[in-house]
C-alpha cells in the first residue's frame, strides 16, 4: 500500500523554516470545528501554524484519502497538481505546484513523506528536499519545510487530525497574502479533507 502523502502543502507557500521557538501558540481561528493556532519562528518572517480538528471516520478511511496523492490534490488548499516521485518502504518523495494570486509567481515543493506508527497514533513527517527534482522556470521552488499529520483515534468512530508545518516559500510573498495563506490553508484543507472522509 502505498504509504506516501503530499497532504495539506498549500500551506508551504508562506511557513517558516525551524520548529526552533519557545513562544505559545496563539489561536487564531475557531470555526465548524476547526481550530488554527499560529507562532513565530525565530529568525523567519513567516509564522508556524498548528491545526486540528474531530472527524467522524476511521483510520482506514483517511489513510486512503491521503495515500492517493493525485487525487488528494483536490482537498488541499490552492493545490494545482501533485505526484508521487518516488516511494520506498515508508518513505515517498512527492512533488507539488500550488496556484498563487496574481502577480506572486506560483510554487511548487518536493517533499519527503515519512509514515510512522505512533502509539494509537498515525503520523506523517513532512520534510522538504527542494534538491530532488528539476526546477520549472515557471514556479518558485519552496526552499525549506517541516511539520507533519497526526491522525489518533478518539472513541469508536471518531479521528483527531492535527496538521503542523512551516516552511520558507522561496522569493518575495508579498505580507497580504502570507497572512492569508498562514490561517486559510490549513483551514481549507482540513474542512475538504473532512468532507471529503465523512462522505465514505
Amino acid at each position: 500500500m502505498l504509504r506516501g502523502l503530499c497532504a495539506g502543502l498549500a500551506a508551504l507557500l508562506i511557513m517558516p523554516s525551524s520548529f526552533a521557538v519557545a513562544q505559545e501558540w496563539e489561536l487564531v481561528r475557531d470555526e465548524e470545528g476547526i481550530r488554527v493556532w499560529l507562532k513565530p519562528v525565530a529568525g523567519s518572517s513567516y509564522k508556524a501554524f498548528r491545526s486540528e480538528t474531530l472527524m467522524n471516520t476511521d483510520m482506514a478511511t483517511l489513510r486512503a484519502l491521503q495515500e492517493d496523492v493525485e487525487a488528494s490534490c483536490a482537498w488541499i488548499h490552492s493545490c494545482r497538481e501533485q505526484r508521487l516521485l518516488s516511494y520506498e518502504g515508508d518513505t515517498a518523495l512527492t512533488y507539488t505546484r500550488f496556484d498563487t494570486p496574481w502577480p506572486v509567481q506560483a510554487r511548487d515543493s518536493v517533499m519527503q513523506v515519512t509514515t510512522r506508527v505512533d502509539g494509537d497514533s498515525l503520523l506523517r513527517e513532512l520534510l522538504a528536499q527542494p534538491q530532488q527534482f528539476p526546477s520549472d522556470k515557471a514556479y518558485q521552488r519552496i526552499s525549506a519545510a517541516q511539520g507533519y499529520w497526526r491522525m489518533t483515534p478518539e472513541g469508536e468512530g471518531r479521528i483527531r487530525v492535527v496538521y503542523e508545518l512551516h516552511a520558507e516559500p522561496g522569493g518575495q510573498v508579498p505580507a497580504w497574502l502570507a497572512n492569508s495563506f498562514v490561517i486559510d490553508a490549513p483551514y481549507n484543507t482540513l474542512l475538504l479533507l473532512r468532507r471529503a472522509a465523512e462522505a465514505k
